[in-house]
């Protein structure tokens, strides 16, 4: 919409401008026309003063002279031809009857026929059009005119009176009038004026639309400008935004595929564009929008969608219809946010608060329990001293201090377990802290006839790490691992840097495996398979892994073995950072 005050204001300037122009137009054609009736009229005196010098060389009298005055007046145009003295009486008219009266009496005759230079006037004629008059003085240019009061038949009457023109005299001084009828003047005056104010008109329209044309113009650019940084922010905001976008059209045809799609589905946006979006997309996608309608347009659903073969992604999808601002339907939008991160943060929520309340318990159950054990240990002790030489006694006293002993380091972990993690942090390799586990592990394993087969052949960067900690950990992982194949097998341990900034540790097995239940919760507290276990060693692994902002990860097969991946975050070696993260 154009504001009220631009038309305004176009008209304030155009209507002035436009209206003089059309102004100045019908004056230049009035005062053309004037001019061209100027002339006419005083061609018109020429003309009659030379039929007049004419006719005094052939001696003419006041009757050929009257004559030529009413031939004169005959031309087209031409309302009348008057012939005056100094005293306004009419001596020839083109209407004879008119001849002595009086003519121009409001006009100064005397000067009018001393002038050379033509004047006019406009008469007003009551019963048509006005007539636009001419005078001047009339010359005979030194010649003889002749006596207007005597009636001569003919100049050679006046010869047979004896005359011979020496009556004929002077005259003292005449005004010629020529009256031009101004019917066709004023009519194509009348059609000027129509025509300027119409071409006025015109140009002012053209005006008035070519000022509206500028502002429309103005107007237009800025809403395209407008438009176009709201299209590239839109744009830029559905590009980068952190959560999936998928739109189709009525017909389920892909129209746009933002990067959170493409990394989520593994597939460009030039591959999918026009496709059907069954090609592309899951089930669970394609099955939403045929549950919205005008009464739900909006639909939000949690489920696992399966992504490709091989993957199975928990995902939160939010569908809905596209409408314009009068309801016409247009398509579909899609969006879907990955809830695998917040699982994870959710489990280990759960997890944290589950090990906040078994701390609190351990760390004031360990200490009620480690003081009578000790009393135990040292009455188990005193009985074996006591009883030396009997063979029985002294094997219930070994076993009470064994069972004591293997009680004190359950709490000893308990303990350990609850209490801040400290880290004493070293730049160090991490392959002598692998090869120093294997060792610790190589008699059992020859016991179990467990093969160990170490593949340490990639070089990788020294960390930094605390090495008692992470031998403990390994040692942790390889114990578990030879405990899941009794019956033989083998162990291996691999080391590799896949990226950049991890280094990577596999220990795998070829022992009975892990459910997929059980995988959900090795790393709880307390939770184990084993009869004698504590199901406090993968927690620990786990915690001192984390606090060195590495992960442990699991893969299992029931049957086939198990493998243990601990991924440890790579660090520049240099003095100062090593001083900065040691702990003070």
């Amino acid at each position: 919409m154009i504001p009220p005050w631009v038309i305004l204001g176009a008209l304030l300037v155009l209507i002035p401008i436009f209206a003089y122009i059309t102004l100045g137009n019908i004056h230049r054609e009035k005062e053309l026309t004037t001019r061209l009736l100027i002339e006419k009229g005083e061609a018109l005196i020429r003309s009659f003063e030379a039929g007049a010098r004419t006719g005094a060389g052939l001696e003419w009298g006041s009757v050929q002279l009257r004559k030529l005055v009413i031939e004169t007046a005959r031309q087209p145009g031409v309302d009348y031809l008057i012939l005056a003295d100094t005293q306004g009486v009419i001596l020839a008219d083109s209407d004879p009857s008119m001849v002595g009266e009086l003519y121009g009496w409001d006009l100064n005759l005397k000067t009018a026929a001393r002038q050379t230079q033509v004047a006019w006037r406009r008469i007003a004629n009551a019963q048509g059009a006005d007539t636009f008059e001419v005078y001047r003085g009339f010359s005979t240019a030194g010649g003889s005119f002749p006596k207007f009061g005597e009636e001569m038949d003919s100049p050679d009457e006046d010869r047979r009176n004896g005359k011979n023109g020496k009556d004929v005299h002077q005259p003292p001084g005449y005004i010629i009038f020529v009256g031009l009828d101004m019917g066709p003047i004023l009519e194509a005056r009348k059609q000027d004026a129509r025509n300027a104010v119409i071409t006025g008109s015109a140009l002012l329209l053209i005006g008035f639309a070519g000022m509206i044309s500028l502002f429309l113009a103005q107007g237009y650019r800025s809403v395209r400008g407008s438009l176009s940084q709201a299209r590239a922010f839109s744009d830029s905001l559905v590009k980068h935004m952190p959560i999936g976008l998928v739109a189709m059209d009525p017909g389920k045809r892909l129209i746009a595929w933002n990067e959170t799609a493409e990394a989520v589905f593994g597939l460009p946006v030039r591959d999918v564009l026009g496709k059907r979006a069954a090609e592309v997309l899951p089930d669970c996608f394609t099955e939403m929008p045929e549950d919205l309608s005008p009464a739900q347009p909006i639909l939000g659903r949690e489920m696992d969608c399966p992504i490709g073969e091989e993957r199975t992604i928990p995902l939160e999808i939010i569908a809905t219809r596209l409408q314009d601002d009068e309801g016409a339907f247009f398509g579909y939008a899609i969006l879907f946010r990955d809830l695998t991160e917040v699982q994870r943060l959710k489990s280990e929520v759960e997890r944290n608060r589950r090990l906040a309340a078994i701390g609190s318990l351990a760390a004031g159950v360990a200490h009620e329990i480690r003081n009578p054990l000790s009393s135990i240990k040292g009455f188990a002790t005193y009985l074996r001293e006591r009883y030396r030489d009997n063979p029985e006694d002294q094997q219930v006293t070994d076993i009470m201090i064994q069972e004591v002993e293997r009680l004190n380091r359950v709490i000893g972990q308990l303990l350990e377990f609850s209490r801040p993690l400290t880290l004493n942090r070293t730049v160090a390799a991490i392959e002598p802290i692998l090869r120093h586990t294997l060792r610790m592990i190589e008699a059992q394993a020859q016991e179990k006839g467990v093969a160990l087969v170490t593949d340490f052949l990639n070089p990788v960067p020294d960390l930094f790490l605390d090495t008692d900690k992470m031998t403990q950990v390994f040692l942790n992982l390889t114990l578990n691992a030879l405990n899941a194949m009794e019956k033989g097998g083998t162990l291996s341990l691999s080391l590799a840097q896949p990226e950049a900034l991890s280094v990577r540790v596999e220990i795998s097995d070829t022992g009975t495996g892990i459910g997929k239940e059980e995988r959900g919760r090795i790393f709880d507290p307390y939770f184990t398979t084993r009869p004698s276990g504590t199901g406090l060693g993968l927690p620990i692994a786990q915690r001192i892994v984390e606090a060195h902002g590495g992960e442990i990860r699991v893969s299992s097969e029931l049957g086939k073995g198990t493998v243990f991946s601990v991924l440890l975050p790579c660090r520049e070696v240099s003095s100062e950072k090593i001083e900065r993260e040691l702990p003070s």
